[in-house]
């Protein structure tokens, strides 16, 4: 190359970089005006009554893992390590009424819930956000007893917005599979820095600082060992209430690369234009999601041939690739149970349903169950690969004692986009949840709090009164 060719060259680099400079600049001003500055009526009324929709799921799964094991020490942990003797940063844990520090509170509350697998999650993103922006809401709102219902969506919403685009961007720049904590920790920042007043610069330092600290620990170990470590979640959340609350002291950690990498510009090109929070799915069973077409398959075949379990002879399960890696043997504790994707077919097949009696205590011994989960092989279908993570598909054939073969055909999974749960759907969920630990008329006040949150003359303090004490 000659020596005005290597000019030439070496110019266009720059001005390339330039550009890569600017673009990445101005997705950071988008992000953060989008962040601390969308008011709610600028936000579509349909975000807001999802917003409303997905907090009520999530509480109702916080309600119901409060007795659980996991939650237990999640809120012990928090109040001996992460506690505080300033009020200012002081909060009350959810379902609980003790004090912790604000980033205790919702480490908390996400622990208890992630260790319950039950609650929303984004396709794209292969993870989850509302476990961790929930409980973040309900920490800090607390310093906020003016805080409106539709300010409190408009915050939800920026924290499903951030962490959805955060959670696409990191997939696409990294080889490691991380667990959601990584990536919701940014939605969880961006959701601090609005409720806490926090201005543009502060809010960049904050989403650097939750990225660099947000746990990078590795899914598929848990999914090969599965244990309360979960999805992570609990540690996204502390490092993203931490990380607002550092950069609000001063501490700096810009640039988060998620946001601010030029090879990242494009996952941020739609931000205030396509609602991520309105295409979550709504989980029908507290297991992974990994297993719910085939859950889902087997469901169907059941009602529709009327299937009982004696005569079952052998259960085939066709897959995607990472559902496939699923704990296949019968399960000893609760966080294997969730796990499971044999297990949880096999009780879908006796049962009929998947609730929480179904995956705690005596049901773990459940001598049916056994027999079908030790008759069941998961494989891998390359076309059941081929639609993930956009999709979650399966198809099960149930082999009879009588020599039939009952195929589901290809299945896709209950509770997203392609096949949504309406209001109604939720709120049942809801009530079967969260009725048996608070009680029916604490868990109908609760609902018709969260609900009403898209009211312009509601308060927030409204439902926290009723989120606040221990069942």
């Amino acid at each position: 190359m000659s020596t005005d060719e290597t000019a030439v060259a070496r110019q266009a680099q720059a001005e390339h970089s330039s550009d890569d400079e600017r673009s990445a600049e101005s997705v950071i001003g988008r992000v953060c005006a989008f962040s601390l500055e969308r008011a709610p009526e600028a936000m579509p009324q349909s975000a807001r009554e999802t917003a409303a929709r997905l907090l009520l799921d999530t509480l109702g799964i916080g309600a119901a893992a409060a007795p659980m094991e996991a939650g237990r020490i999640a809120r012990e942990t928090a109040r001996l390590l992460y506690g505080t003797a300033e009020p200012a940063y002081a909060a009350r844990m959810l379902f609980d009424g003790r004090t912790a520090s604000v980033a205790g509170a919702a480490y908390a509350a996400a622990t208890q819930i992630d260790n319950l697998d039950g609650h929303d999650g984004y396709n794209p993103t292969k993870g989850h956000i509302g476990v961790a922006v929930v409980p973040a809401l309900v920490a800090l709102a607390q310093h906020r007893p003016d805080l409106s219902g539709p300010e409190a969506l408009a915050a939800l919403i920026v924290g499903y917005e951030v962490a959805g685009r955060a959670g696409i961007a990191l997939h696409a720049t990294v080889s490691d599979y991380h667990t959601s904590g990584a990536w919701n920790a940014l939605g969880v920042a961006a959701l601090a820095a609005r409720l806490r007043g926090l201005d543009a610069r502060t809010l960049r330092e904050a989403l650097g600082i939750a990225e660099y600290h947000g746990p990078r620990s590795q899914m598929m170990r848990e999914i090969a060992h599965p244990t309360m470590l979960h999805d992570g979640s609990g540690w996204g959340a502390l490092a993203g209430v931490s990380a607002a609350i550092l950069a609000e002291r001063g501490s700096s950690g810009a640039p988060a690369l998620t946001i601010e990498g030029s090879e990242v510009v494009e996952h941020w090109a739609d931000l205030g234009r396509f609602w991520q929070i309105e295409h979550q799915y709504v989980k029908p069973y507290p297991v992974c999601r990994w297993a719910h077409p085939a859950i889902d398959a087997a469901r169907e075949l059941r009602a529709a041939h009327g299937v009982e379990p004696a005569q079952i002879t052998g259960v085939r399960v066709h897959t995607f690739a990472n559902a496939a890696r699923l704990f296949a043997r019968m399960p000893e504790t609760t966080s294997q149970a969730q796990y499971s994707l044999p297990f949880a077919v096999a009780c879908m097949l006796v049962h009929g349903r998947i609730g929480l009696e179904q995956i705690a205590g005596a049901a773990l011994a459940d001598r049916r169950v056994e027999a079908i989960v030790a008759r069941t092989t998961v494989a891998e279908a390359h076309r059941h690969e081929r639609r993930f993570p956009a999709g979650r598909w399966a198809d099960v054939e149930l082999l009879l004692d009588d020599g039939r073969a009952l195929r589901s055909g290809d299945t896709e999974a209950r509770g997203g986009p392609s096949r949504p749960f309406d209001t109604d759907a939720v709120v049942a969920k809801f009530t079967e949840l969260a009725a048996p630990v608070l009680g029916e008329r604490r868990a109908r006040a609760l609902r018709e709090a969260t609900l009403g949150l898209v009211d312009p003359s509601s308060r927030f303090a409204d439902l926290s009164t009723h989120l606040l004490e221990a069942p």
